[in-house]
């Protein structure tokens, strides 16, 4: 996200011209067979699959472009991801490789980072992941050899929660009468990860302080430190990452490029600018959206790609929350972490800087849980996590668009209490210590930038810093939250989190549903077309 008006490329432009438009200027070619609020990826993962079943479907989207958290956005010669930053499991034949296939028709294609994905700094140690199973063992166990017997009890716990996981998000979306006899075997395996966290796991293998702090470095994935974290979702994202990174060939903004047509050919439409105010409710049932101008969309199915907490506080009237629970229920889940974010645009290529194509995770020292606590209390303190991404080394299509640039983005975690003194200004209008304390970010993220990769200083063209009140601006979520719900043990005790929900005619899509990430919001999103086509999609 960021706090400034997007300048897209005439190409880009076209683009979208052609898949998605304005609210106040389309002409809508209704009735639709659904209503989905939101356009991120589970949103039009949603939609895509419904669209190949014959439905009609319209997608809503308040931001001015589609695509949540998969857009990019363009400065004059460079252009970001905001959120797609490298996605795991993308290897020929693997489930993901086949969904994304198939809502894109075919037409999204991925580069490989290459042999090594991520590369971690604790302190003054260093470490680099290779994909591969077993090459990330036989690493892991050269820079540990004492450690041997724990490193292969985590990748054992890892094999257990992977397994247990398809049978826990296959009964959220099976019907209530399966669910009711079965949920509870379906379930068993998972919660008895789930109800641990990371921390406590690993301690129980016996692993060093070093090795924990090395093992837990991807915490940044999903927000959370090894004392907070649920060991389900530590677990699900080093798996995914095991077979090693990749990133959309064009820019992550070819996602939702690519997504659209499915959707459009049947008859369906993408709106951008288009805020929906709240969900019409009839004798009981979704019957419809009402937008903030007013007016009032129908369809038989309402599908919210808007998260939970604000779907069913602020979308659904207060009287059909209270009447199903919702209020209760949404006092045992928790916004997950806030960041803040620089976008660097440099006047030389990623080949000509020798830029890597594997991402950076920086860390002060081993232990995270303090670096984010101490960080938390003083905005001085070390920044508890450094994450460096290369994007235009990652698509080899950049350099064709973006010739003699590259763009590199920072990203660290950043509490919403830094920032809400500032919530409800607008943009450019709050004040001097709001810009003090951007400035301040900014520089120390360069510092960081400079001591790791020093070929990139000299060079910045361009540097701009987004805060948790970019992304509550264009993502509506309440405390600027990137991950939707957090990740703690509780989070997946929660059997409503599923895509159909107490209200007749509303579903939930995307990673509140399952979890965080791309590879989450876009489970999330076939899970909630299978639940609503009754019919399994998971392939």
């Amino acid at each position: 996200m960021t706090e400034s008006t997007p300048t897209a490329s005439n190409d880009a432009e076209e683009s979208r011209r052609k898949t998605w438009s304005s609210y106040k200027r389309a002409n809508l070619e209704g009735p639709f067979d659904a209503i989905v609020i939101g356009s991120g990826l589970g949103g039009l993962a949603a939609a895509a699959h419904l669209a190949h079943h014959g439905h009609k479907v319209l997608v809503l989207e308040q931001h001015y472009v589609a695509g949540g958290f998969t857009h990019v956005f363009h400065r004059p010669g460079f252009e970001w991801d905001v959120g797609v930053h490298y996605v795991g499991g993308m290897q020929p034949g693997s489930f993901l490789q086949k969904q994304f296939a198939a809502i894109s028709d075919g037409t999204l294609s991925w580069a490989d980072m290459g042999e090594v994905y991520d590369e971690v700094h604790v302190g003054e140690e260093s470490f680099r992941f290779p994909k591969g199973r077993r090459a990330l063992r036989a690493a892991l166990v050269d820079r540990f050899p004492r450690e041997e017997a724990a490193i292969d009890g985590y990748f054992a716990a890892i094999a257990s929660v992977q397994k247990a996981s398809r049978f826990y998000f296959a009964e959220k979306a099976v019907p209530n009468l399966v669910a009711g006899i079965a949920g509870g075997l379906l379930r068993r395996g998972m919660l008895q990860w789930s109800d641990r966290t990371t921390k406590d796991v690993l301690d129980e293998l016996g692993a060093s302080p070093l090795l924990q702090a090395v093992l837990t470095t991807q915490y940044g994935d999903y927000g959370m430190p090894p004392r907070q974290a649920s060991f389900a979702i530590h677990a699900m994202v080093v798996n995914h990452y095991f077979h090693g990174g990749y990133y959309p060939v064009g820019g992550s903004g070819r996602i939702a490029e690519s997504i659209a047509p499915v959707i459009t050919r049947n008859g369906g439409q993408i709106l951008v600018s288009a805020e929906v105010a709240s969900i019409v409710v009839e004798g009981g049932a979704a019957v419809g959206v009402r937008m903030k101008d007013g007016k009032v969309l129908r369809a038989k199915t309402i599908i919210s790609d808007a998260g939970a907490e604000l779907t069913f506080r602020k979308l659904l009237p207060p009287e059909v929350a209270t009447k199903h629970g919702y209020g209760e229920l949404l006092t045992h889940v928790k916004p997950s972490a806030s960041h803040v974010s620089l976008y660097v645009g440099l006047s030389k290529s990623a080949e000509e800087l020798a830029l890597p194509k594997n991402n950076f995770w920086i860390y002060p020292h081993e232990d995270h849980d303090r670096a984010v606590a101490e960080a938390e209390l003083n905005p001085e303190a070390p920044l508890p996590v450094v994450y460096v991404s290369f994007p235009s080394a990652k698509d080899p299509t950049f350099a064709e668009r973006h010739p003699g640039r590259a763009t590199i983005e920072l990203v660290t975690m950043a509490p919403w209490t830094w920032f809400s003194q500032w919530d409800g200004t607008r943009w450019k209008k709050r004040g001097d210590d709001y810009e003090a304390l951007k400035e301040t970010i900014t520089k120390r993220l360069l510092a960081t930038l400079e001591k790791h990769v020093p070929a990139a200083m000299g060079h910045i063209a361009h540097a701009e810093l987004s805060t948790p009140l970019s992304t509550k601006h264009f993502a509506a979520w309440e405390h600027g939250e990137i991950y939707g719900l957090d990740h703690g043990p509780e989070r997946f005790r929660q059997r409503w989190l599923k895509p159909k929900t107490k209200v007749p005619g509303l579903y939930l899509a995307g990673q509140d549903v399952v979890t965080c990430g791309v590879a989450g919001a876009l489970l999330g999103g076939v899970l909630c077309a299978s639940a609503l086509l009754k019919k399994n999609l998971l392939g």
